[in-house]
């Protein structure tokens, strides 16, 4: 036996499988679409973050190529020394234009940007307030802070009001931060209550809308917009890896938030930037937001229609106010077993279990999108029924 064999990893492998929440990673045979092909068999995809269907839009596609074509593939280094392309300039001034902010600041990916971000903007002697359910991303960034920290009960605007009044006067800067949409429910921030007291209690906002970005408000253009609150959020993050269908993350920011985002953002100065295909692709994603609503309606249309089905059968489906729509099983084994049954039945729906989720919340998260046809929802559908009277769900 050698100290080298890692037996510690081994056992805590072995206590997943004796937890029955031992998996293995899907392999994806093709393209990340409403069907997929996995090992070889064609099931209708109910585990995607593409929620507009754009990772496969004949126009982000062409747009790739053509940057691949000019600039080759990779950067070749980070944006402060000389990995900073026209590409990723006119990618940020396409996100501001979209978000209706001043400016906006690109990252390597969504988690990227909490990570740098969170760290970048507070330090010794300021407070950061977020909500017990807020995004690992952003749990992550504030560990990596000086800051002092606070939790408020999830939505509970008493409990957050409470955490404002006893730090009130305490110190330089408080920092409220706040999932827009929490993906694993689908529920929406209560954003005006929150900038309310953040303002009565002279406090900075920070909204992760990874979730709302494409999906909430005017064109998809988040939750801020949604509830009408431009110019009254400090920090507005977002993804281009979800409903923008590439990879990447951004801060929209005001003009001094960008500088110093530049001179102190840890990723974006110690890791390269963005491909010129990626960003060319995200350009050509926006460019199509700020033109049509078409997809987005069309998400809602087809998350309304799940819904729907899902409920006459008796499902648990939380209280998502989302295209989000979780399948609450509880047991985590029985979570993961449902899952399994899917399979056998032609949809994929990935189980969410701890610890990305509290223990006894064990839940198949259905990601609807604007790629289904009604044709694939009725066959998840009928999968889900079958599914669910075969473990006694339903």
């Amino acid at each position: 036996m050698s100290i080298h064999d890692l037996d510690f990893l081994k056992e805590k492998v072995e206590g997943l499988k004796e937890a029955g929440v031992y998996r293995k990673l899907p392999v994806l045979n093709g393209r990340n679409s409403s069907t997929i092909i996995l090992d070889g068999k064609e099931m209708v995809n109910l585990s995607s973050n593409n929620y507009l269907g754009l990772a496969n839009d004949p126009d982000l596609k062409e747009a790739a190529k053509k940057a691949i074509d000019k600039y080759g593939v990779g950067a070749g280094a980070v944006r402060t020394i000389i990995g900073n392309m026209d590409l990723h300039e006119e990618l940020e001034k396409k996100l501001a234009e979209f978000k209706k902010s001043p400016r906006a600041f690109i990252f390597q990916s969504g988690y990227d940007c909490n990570v740098g971000t969170i760290q970048a903007i507070t330090e010794k002697g300021d407070l950061i307030i977020s909500d017990e359910l807020n995004h690992a991303s952003i749990i992550d960034g504030i560990r990596m802070t000086k800051a002092d920290k606070a939790i408020f009960k999830h939505s509970d605007m008493e409990d957050l009001e409470r955490v404002l009044k006893e730090n009130e006067g305490k110190y330089k800067n408080t920092l409220i931060i706040t999932d827009g949409v929490f993906s694993m429910d689908g529920d929406l921030a209560k954003l005006p209550e929150i900038v309310e007291l953040a303002e009565k209690y002279n406090a900075l906002t920070y909204v992760d809308d990874a979730h709302g970005s494409g999906v909430m408000g005017s064109h998809g253009r988040g939750t801020v917009d949604h509830y009408g609150l431009h110019g009254r959020v400090d920090f507005v993050i977002g993804t281009l890896s979800k409903a923008i269908g590439v990879k990447g993350g951004y801060v929209a920011c005001n003009e001094a938030a960008y500088e110093w985002l530049n001179h102190r953002a840890r990723p974006v100065l110690f890791s390269t930037t963005l491909s010129p295909a990626d960003t060319a692709a995200c350009i050509a994603s926006v460019e199509k937001l700020i033109k049509t609503d078409e997809l987005q309606v069309k998400l809602w249309d087809n998350a309304k229609y799940f819904k729907e089905k899902l409920g006459k059968l008796g499902f648990n489906t939380g209280h998502s106010e989302t295209p989000i729509t979780p399948v609450i099983i509880g047991d985590e084994a029985k979570s993961m077993e449902f899952s399994r049954k899917l399979r056998e039945y032609g949809v994929f729906g990935s189980a969410i279990v701890f610890p990305t989720v509290p223990r006894g919340t064990g839940r198949v998260r259905c990601m609807i999108s604007a790629a289904h046809t009604k044709e694939e929802l009725d066959k998840a559908v009928d999968a889900f029924e079958k599914a669910g009277k075969d473990l006694g769900i339903i």
